[in-house]
C-alpha cells in the first residue's frame, strides 16, 4: 500500500507533464498548417524534364540572387511557333486601328509594349515582352512559322505570365486568330475572328483561367462562343504573388482538354460535355406557339369553400393593448425633458441670425435621467392582448382540380445538329494579344505551340524552370515569411510567442531537477548495511526496540494476533525446555517476551544476524533460511535461548 502511494503522485506528475507536451506539439502543429497554408500553392509540381545543364549547372547561392548562365531556349521538335524575345521583336505587328463601339479618346489601340528583363528574380540575359501602359487598349500579333490544322495531332499552347505590380483588373490572354485570305494583322482588333482564346483574366475579385473556343453552326455557318466550365482551384495566388507562372492548354484529338498552371492540371474536361454552352444543341425544344388554357389550375391548395367563421370571432380586438398591472416606478421624474439644451455649447462666430437663423444649442440626455428610472410623462406599457385574432381566413385544403405546372409541349428542334468532334475547329494561322488593363508591366515571355508534350516540357525547363530556380533562391528566409505572414494576421505574434516559449518551458519541466518529497525519499532510498560496532551495541538496541515498537503500532489487529499466539508457544517451550536441562531459575516471563535474556554470545549473534537483516530489503521480515533454521532448532530440542533469539530475529 506504502509503494502505491509513493508510485501515485509521480505517475500524477508524468501525465501532468505530458499534457503540457501535447498542447505544446498542438500549437506548433496550428502555427505549421498556417504557414503551409499561406504557402500551398507555391509547392507546385516541378518540372518533370528539366535539361541537364538545368540540374548540374554549378550555382553559386548567396543571400540576394542565385547566379546562373541563360541560353535562349530553343525547340527540340516540331512546332508551328516560338518566342523568346531575346533578340530583336522581329515578326510581331502593332495594331493600328480601332476599337468599335468605345469613345474616340480610348478607341485607339495606342497602349505601350517594351522588351526587358524581370523586375524581380531577373535572370540575366533572358527578357520578355512588357505591357506598359495603364487603361489604354493594347494590340500586338504575329504569324505562326506554319498554320496549326486540327486533324489528328494534339495542340499545345503555352506561355508564362508574371504579374510584376499584381493586378487590378485586367487580362494576359492570347488568342490564336483563325485563317482567313484577307488577314492583316495591322488592323487586329476585339472583332477579329480567333479560334481559341486561353489565359489568366481578373477584374475585381473574380479570378479566371478562360479557355473558349468559337464553334461553327454546321446548319448556318455562324460562331458561336463556348466556355469551358471554371477550375474548382483557387487562382488568387498566381495574380498577387508576383512570380513567373507557366500556363499550358493541351487539346487532344479525342475532344478532351487539359489547363494547367506550373505543370500542375487545374481543369479538364471534354469539349461535348464541359463548355457552356454545349456544343450540340437539344434535340427537341418547346413549342413557341403553345399556350396555356385558360381554365388550367395551378394551384395544390385552396381555401376551404365551405368553412365558416366561427361568431365568436372578433376582428375588431388590436394585438396589443395597455398593461393595466404596471406601475410607475418609483422615483420617476414626470417633470424633466428627457433631452435637455448643451449648457456648453456656445453659438459659432461665423453664425448669421439672419442667414442661418436663431441659434439654438444642440440637445444632450438630460444628466438627471441618468439616475432616475426615467424622464417625462410616464405610459403604461403595451402588452399582447390574449383575445386577439386578427381577421379570420378559410383554412387550406388540396385542390381537386390541381393540374400541375404548366408547360409548353416539346417539339423537335428545327436548329439540331450533332458535331461527334468539335476538336476539328478552323485553322488557326497567327497569334495575339488583345488587352486592356488598369495595371502595367505584365510579363509575357516562352510563346510555344506545339504538338509534343516532351518537346513543351523542355522548352519549360530551359526557360520557366530556370526562373523558377532564381526565384526559390531568392526567397526571404524563414524569419522574414513569419514576420511577413504576421503583419498580414497580427494574431500570428501571439502563436510565435507561445512557440519560442514552449521549449524552454517543457526542458525545464523536464530536465530541471525536481524537489524531492519524502515519500519520493523514502521510495528510492536504498537501506546500505553497516556494521555494529560492540560500543554501539547499546544504542543500536534501544533503536531497534524504537522500531519494534513502531513496526507494532503499524500492524493490523490480525497480525498482532498471530505475534502474540507465538510469543505464548515459544515461553512454555523455553520453560519445559529448561526444565529438562536442570535449571535452577528459568528466565522470567518479562526477560523472555521483553527479549532482554540474551547473553554475551547470544548478544553478538543478535547483532550478526540484525546486520545481515539490514543488509536485505526493508519490507522482508527475514530470510528463509533463518525461518527453517529457527523452526528447526525449536522443534529438534536444541538450545532454547538460540531458538526465542532466531524468532525475535523473524518477528523483526
Amino acid at each position: 500500500m506504502r509503494g502505491a502511494e509513493r508510485i501515485s503522485p509521480l505517475i500524477t506528475r508524468m501525465h501532468f507533464q505530458w499534457d503540457w507536451l501535447c498542447v505544446g506539439v498542438l500549437i506548433i502543429s496550428s502555427v505549421t498548417a498556417e504557414i503551409e497554408n499561406e504557402d500551398h500553392l507555391d509547392a507546385d509540381v516541378e518540372v518533370e524534364d528539366f535539361d541537364k545543364r538545368s540540374q548540374e549547372a554549378d550555382v553559386g547561392r548567396d543571400e540576394s540572387s542565385l547566379e546562373v548562365v541563360y541560353q535562349t531556349p530553343k525547340p527540340t521538335g516540331e512546332v508551328y511557333f516560338t518566342e523568346t524575345f531575346d533578340g530583336e521583336l522581329t515578326g510581331w505587328v502593332l495594331s493600328k486601328t480601332k476599337k468599335d463601339d468605345t469613345d474616340d479618346n480610348i478607341a485607339k489601340y495606342d497602349g505601350r509594349w517594351e522588351v526587358e528583363e524581370l523586375k524581380e528574380n531577373t535572370v540575366p540575359g533572358d527578357r520578355g515582352l512588357v505591357l506598359k501602359s495603364v487603361a489604354k487598349h493594347h494590340a500586338i500579333s504575329a504569324m505562326l512559322t506554319k498554320a496549326f490544322i486540327f486533324d489528328n495531332k494534339p495542340l499545345i499552347v503555352q506561355y508564362e505570365v508574371n504579374f510584376q505590380d499584381g493586378i487590378d483588373c485586367g487580362g494576359a490572354y492570347v488568342k490564336l486568330i483563325s485563317s482567313s485570305d484577307g488577314l492583316d494583322l495591322e488592323y487586329f482588333f476585339d472583332k477579329t475572328p480567333y479560334t481559341i482564346m486561353f489565359g489568366p483574366d481578373k477584374c475585381g475579385e473574380d479570378y479566371k483561367l478562360h479557355f473558349i473556343f468559337r464553334h461553327k453552326n454546321p446548319k448556318t455557318g455562324e460562331y458561336e462562343e463556348k466556355h469551358a466550365k471554371r477550375p474548382d482551384v483557387d487562382l488568387k495566388k498566381f495574380y498577387l504573388d508576383k512570380k513567373t507562372h507557366l500556363y499550358t492548354l493541351v487539346l487532344k484529338p479525342d475532344d478532351t482538354f487539359e489547363m494547367s498552371i506550373d505543370q500542375s492540371v487545374v481543369s479538364r474536361g471534354n469539349l461535348l460535355e464541359d463548355m457552356v454552352p454545349p456544343v450540340n444543341p437539344p434535340k427537341e425544344v418547346e413549342d413557341p406557339s403553345d399556350k396555356k388554357p385558360d381554365d388550367w389550375d395551378e394551384r395544390p391548395k385552396i381555401p376551404d369553400p365551405n368553412a365558416v367563421k366561427p361568431d365568436d370571432w372578433d376582428e375588431d380586438e388590436p394585438s396589443k393593448i395597455e398593461d393595466r398591472d404596471a406601475v410607475k416606478p418609483e422615483g420617476w421624474l414626470d417633470d424633466e425633458p428627457q433631452y435637455v439644451p448643451d449648457p456648453n455649447a456656445k453659438k459659432p462666430k461665423d453664425w448669421d441670425e439672419e442667414m442661418d437663423g436663431e441659434w439654438e444649442a444642440p440637445q444632450i440626455p438630460n444628466p438627471k435621467c441618468e439616475t432616475a428610472p426615467g424622464c417625462g410623462q410616464w405610459v403604461r406599457p403595451m402588452k399582447n392582448n390574449p383575445k386577439y385574432k386578427g381577421k379570420w381566413k378559410a383554412p387550406m385544403i388540396d385542390n381537386p382540380n390541381y393540374q400541375g405546372i404548366w408547360s409548353p409541349r416539346k417539339i423537335p428542334n428545327p436548329d439540331y445538329f450533332e458535331d461527334p468532334h468539335p476538336f476539328e475547329m478552323t485553322t488557326v494561322s497567327a497569334i495575339g494579344l488583345e488587352l486592356w488593363s488598369m495595371t502595367s508591366n505584365i510579363y509575357f515571355d516562352n510563346f510555344i505551340i506545339c504538338s509534343e508534350k516532351e518537346v513543351a516540357d523542355r522548352w519549360a525547363a530551359d526557360g520557366w524552370g530556370l526562373k523558377k530556380l532564381v526565384a526559390s533562391a531568392n526567397e526571404p528566409g524563414m524569419f522574414s515569411q513569419l514576420v511577413t505572414a504576421a503583419e498580414d494576421h497580427p494574431w500570428l505574434w501571439v502563436l510565435y510567442i507561445l512557440t519560442l516559449a514552449l521549449p524552454v518551458g517543457l526542458s525545464v519541466l523536464f530536465c530541471w531537477p525536481a524537489k524531492k518529497t519524502d515519500e519520493d525519499a523514502d521510495f528510492s532510498k536504498t537501506d546500505i548495511s553497516k556494521p555494529f560496532l560492540k560500543g554501539d551495541l547499546k544504542q543500536g538496541r534501544e533503536e531497534l526496540e524504537d522500531d519494534e515498537i513502531e513496526l507494532e503500532e503499524k500492524e493490523n489487529e490480525d497480525i498482532a494476533e498471530d505475534e502474540r499466539r507465538e510469543m505464548e508457544e515459544a515461553k512454555r517451550k523455553l520453560i519445559q525446555a529448561t526444565k529438562k536441562m536442570g535449571r535452577e531459575t528459568p528466565p522470567s516471563e518479562d526477560e523472555v517476551e521483553g527479549g532482554e535474556y540474551i547473553d554475551d554470545e547470544e548478544e553478538e549473534n543478535e547483532v550478526e544476524d540484525r546486520s545481515q537483516e539490514d543488509g536485505d530489503k526493508p519490507n522482508k521480515s527475514g530470510s528463509e533460511d533463518e525461518m527453517k533454521e529457527a523452526d528447526e532448532s525449536t522443534g529438534s530440542g536444541d538450545d532454547p535461548l538460540k531458538s526465542v533469539r532466531k524468532r525475535r530475529v523473524r518477528k523483526d
